[in-house]
């Protein structure tokens, strides 16, 4: 499942994202963001095998934080991340479908689709817990070999050139970190795998075994794929084609019917990661729910609490869809998760690595890791784009003052605050 969601809009929609802050270096960009991963992958390995569960993130800041706001506030910032990408995803799919049919992306058609399928995704989790898994399962093979496969034919087309080196004056080394944000954006479907603690057999070796696993598969489809795209396209027009620089890269390398199956491959990618996220992201906030941590109401549906958390995902991830780029939603998922990634990091540093057995300059270089490159980032959208910093401030300020209002009636006396 991890796998899933993470090889999907990460690749398809970010590489051309990455290569307008990185420049020529954006292929370095992916492996620095795998190393800064593997970083942080390491709290959320050493608390899954300790306590496997599947209350996955949830878990982890409940037993870091208490009932407290830090831990329901930062919970809610993962989820919402989540939702965040889902939209991502969703318009994702959208610019390669237009790009298929020969047309131009862009106007109402972008987000009509991108809401038709996060629709029709919702009617597959509808179904049932059964359908979503083996339908990823199956989507997930599918796009690993064929994005693997894109990837080595391409570059094995070009004669192993790298027609992208042309833009290294882009390169500046704030650019550089900024990208890295992008990047890691593209890994955090791992995530979701610590939620997988009570189906996995023997979790308290196999989850942390999934997450590394996961992020090794993806960082040699995302570095393969990357030496693919800049071995057929120089970096204008890689930036110029960026929300689907894939489709894009193909024909000049494997032909027109290369560009097709290229096409489907990015349609299969993103329907399969949209539909494991929808599944993750509800099962999440369900759990959020019944541990009191965010409310809940039914608004007269029928159905069970994760039926209701399907629809308010459903409905939160296509207003995005519609109102935001693809740029500003990357810039969105990119701000919350580095934030929650760094109280989770904190959290475990302070309550959890003696419990664990975890090593503390690990953690504290995760943090030092991860408040670089958002700082870099901060630095580079504030440049290019103010208002999604004030938003993302704004949004993330909400979130933690509204869950301090909603603890605060629920459990007027909190167990640890920090």
């Amino acid at each position: 499942m991890g796998t899933g969601v993470m090889i999907g809009a990460g690749i398809l929609a970010l590489t051309g994202q990455i290569a307008e802050l990185a420049g020529s270096w954006f292929a370095l960009s992916f492996l620095l963001g795998a190393v800064v991963t593997g970083f942080s992958a390491y709290s959320y390995v050493k608390v899954s095998n300790a306590h496997p569960s599947s209350g996955g993130i949830a878990m982890i800041l409940q037993r870091a934080y208490g009932p407290t706001t830090v831990a329901a506030g930062a919970a809610l910032l993962m989820a919402l991340s989540m939702v965040i990408n889902e939209s991502l995803v969703a318009r994702t799919f959208a610019t390669y479908a237009l790009r298929g049919l020969g047309s131009e992306p862009g106007g109402i058609a972008v987000p009509a689709i991108a809401v038709a399928l996060i629709l029709a995704a919702w009617l597959v989790n509808v179904a049932g817990s059964r359908s979503v898994s083996l339908v990823s399962l199956v989507m997930a093979v599918l796009k690993v070999g064929g994005i693997a496969l894109f990837g080595a034919a391409a570059l094995w087309a070009s004669g192993l050139s790298f027609e992208a080196s042309g833009g290294a004056s882009r390169f500046s080394p704030t650019g550089f970190l900024a990208s890295v944000a992008l990047s890691i954006l593209a890994f955090k479907g791992f995530t979701t795998i610590t939620n997988s603690g009570a189906e996995i057999t023997d979790p308290h070796r196999n989850v942390g075994r999934a997450i590394i696993w996961s992020i090794l598969i993806c960082v040699v489809v995302y570095l393969l794929v990357a030496l693919a795209v800049g071995s057929s396209l120089s970096l204008d027009a890689l930036v110029a084609a960026k929300d689907y620089a894939l489709a894009e890269a193909a024909e000049p390398a494997l032909g027109r019917t290369g560009f097709y199956l290229t096409v489907a491959l990015a349609l299969v990618a993103t329907a399969s990661g949209l539909l494991a996220s929808i599944f993750a992201v509800s099962r999440m906030l369900a759990m959020l729910t019944e541990m009191r941590l965010i409310p809940h109401s039914h608004f007269g549906m029928p159905g069970a609490i994760r039926d209701h958390m399907l629809v308010y995902t459903v409905v939160i991830a296509a207003v995005l869809a519609v109102f935001f780029d693809l740029s500003r939603i990357a810039a969105l998922g990119a701000f919350f998760y580095l934030v929650m990634d760094i109280i989770i990091h904190w959290g475990v540093y302070r309550h959890l690595r003696r419990d664990v057995g975890a090593s503390g300059w690990i953690l504290l270089t995760a943090i030092a890791l991860d408040a670089v490159v958002l700082a870099a980032f901060t630095t580079m959208k504030w440049r290019a784009d103010p208002a999604i910093v004030v938003i993302a401030a704004g949004a993330m300020a909400a979130v933690f003052a509204f869950e301090r209002i909603y603890l605060a009636r629920v459990r007027p006396s909190p167990q640890r605050q920090d």
